[in-house]
């Protein structure tokens, strides 16, 4: 159980940082970070017999942009935010890694930015030593989906060596194919081309790498549960032990201060709007019937609540 208070826990925030390599958020000399840093990078919590660790990778503070929110406008967002406690002159997005410990086995869920997303990111790596978890004792990886503040922790920046290469990836076999597939570059819009060209450079090469169909049992404890429309594979993870049980939701609700609160908002990085909606309500819906924990890729730091109804939406909340 996590003893954190409502202002270490703000409701709210977070979305896949989606961009391809040739699409980088243009950062000035003279930005500067409004955002503090945790002051302890690592928070590790139970789930029944399981450890889970969050890892604090980087936050992006993301400027507004009319087309972040296909049917909101840019006043519609800062409300929103405004509403949950956070600041209006930018979209927070941090990002966070789980590490969980079950059954004798050491799992992460998605591997952070490796630093290559945005310049305030890159911090897991640090925070995971400091957190006591020695990254060569890594045996699972699991892949939510294949946008950039997702895999990029796989590979070395400049040579694509595997930064694990003794863990075994597991991704569905939905997103795999999308992604590896030749012929998906030209159906890609300009700014994911060139994250597709660097899978398609990297994984068909990796031997460690674990196609999984449907919802499969990945690692003990944990099932991989369907959540497609932010990407064709898009994968929510489910850890059950004993009573207790956490859903790792990655990016199904990527911004639980927008697309929670309105989840018939539209984000333009959900390549299926209607579908990526339609993933968000049933998880959530499954979250509150069952009455499990929740943690989201870009939910606040450390990322763990719950969720409730909330009008026509949803609100999270501190777990206490």
């Amino acid at each position: 159980m996590l003893n954190l208070s409502r202002r270490d826990f703000v409701v709210s925030t977070g979305l896949a940082a989606a961009l391809g390599l040739n699409a980088r958020l243009a950062i000035s000399p003279a930005f500067a970070q409004k955002t503090p840093d945790p002051a302890l990078g690592f928070v590790t919590y139970k789930v029944g017999a399981a450890e889970v660790t969050a890892l604090y990778d980087g936050i992006w503070e993301k400027p507004h942009d009319p087309a972040f929110i296909a049917n909101a406008s840019v006043d519609d967002v800062k409300a929103a935010m405004v509403k949950a406690g956070l600041p209006a002159d930018f979209v927070s997005i941090p990002f966070t890694v789980v590490v969980i410990r079950s059954a004798g086995k050491t799992i992460l869920c998605d591997s952070g930015t490796g630093g290559q997303v945005q310049p305030t990111a890159g911090k897991m790596m640090a925070n995971m030593k400091a957190a006591g978890i020695d990254p060569a004792a890594i045996d699972t990886i699991l892949i939510s989906h294949c946008h950039p503040d997702h895999i990029f922790g796989l590979m070395e920046k400049d040579t694509n060596k595997p930064v694990f290469p003794n863990a075994e990836i597991v991704i569905s076999d939905v997103e795999y194919k999308f992604w590896t597939d030749p012929a998906v570059i030209d159906r890609l819009p300009e700014a994911r081309k060139g994250l597709a060209r660097r899978i398609q450079a990297v994984f068909p090469i990796w031997k460690n790498i674990r196609q999984v169909e449907g919802e499969a049992e990945v690692a003990p404890g944990i099932r991989f549960v369907g959540a497609p429309g932010h990407t064709p594979g898009h994968r929510a993870f489910h850890l059950a032990s004993g009573s207790s049980q956490l859903m790792i939701s990655n990016d199904t609700a990527y911004v639980p201060a927008l697309v929670a609160a309105n989840p018939g908002w539209r984000g333009v990085y959900d390549q299926d709007g209607a579908v990526a909606e339609a993933s968000r309500r049933k998880l959530l819906d499954r979250v509150i019937a069952d009455n499990i924990m929740i943690c989201g890729y870009h939910f606040p730091f450390p990322g763990a609540g719950t969720i409730a109804k909330d009008g026509t939406g949803y609100a999270l909340t501190v777990k206490s």
